[in-house]
């Protein structure tokens, strides 16, 4: 077959190329190019593209209600935050300072600050720790497999919050 077609072929093209008529020339239409640089493309960002191509602009968290389980998770990740940065400045206060930590402490006791700036120095170290401590034992608890209805969740929520700011008094008041 394929000896068929080949022959045919050849047949085809031996009488084309005999008529000067119709000729090769024929069967080739000529073309002629002109070379021209390419535009220069103008660099827009991500958002003046699409704003260009009409495409929407994606809704981001404002159009989100606030719910407690993302604000409860939101806070447990600035409290690890907070605790990461008070023990990074205590260290460093440690290394760097020419006293100890406790001189420090006992200098900022004789000089009388007032009781109300003084406990709420006191509650700003200790409420992120107990924030912190109570909402990690609320997630291991969640990995044990508890507590992981939408209402359970809530309630173990509020929970923590109680037991947090109760800890955090408590250790204020110390």
């Amino acid at each position: 077959m394929a000896t068929l077609f080949r022959l045919s072929g050849r047949q085809l093209l031996n009488q084309i190329i005999k008529h000067e008529k119709i000729g090769m020339l024929a069967l080739v239409r000529p073309v002629t190019l002109k070379a021209q640089p390419a535009p220069p493309q103008k660099l827009m960002g991500h958002d003046e593209r699409n704003m260009k191509l009409g495409r929407p602009q994606s809704p981001h968290l404002t159009i989100y209600a606030a719910q407690m389980t993302s604000m409860l998770s939101i806070s447990h990740r600035a409290t690890g935050m907070v605790l990461a940065g008070y023990t990074i400045l205590w260290g460093a206060g440690a290394i760097i300072l020419p006293d100890t930590i406790p001189n420090y402490l006992e200098s900022l006791e004789c000089a009388e600050v007032g009781s109300g700036l003084l406990a709420a120095g006191k509650f700003m170290l200790a409420f992120p720790f107990c924030y912190h401590f109570w909402n990690g034992i609320r997630h291991l608890t969640w990995d044990m497999g508890q507590f992981l209805s939408l209402k359970e969740v809530y309630a173990t929520g509020y929970v923590m919050l109680i037991l947090a700011i109760g800890s955090a008094v408590a250790l204020t008041a110390m």
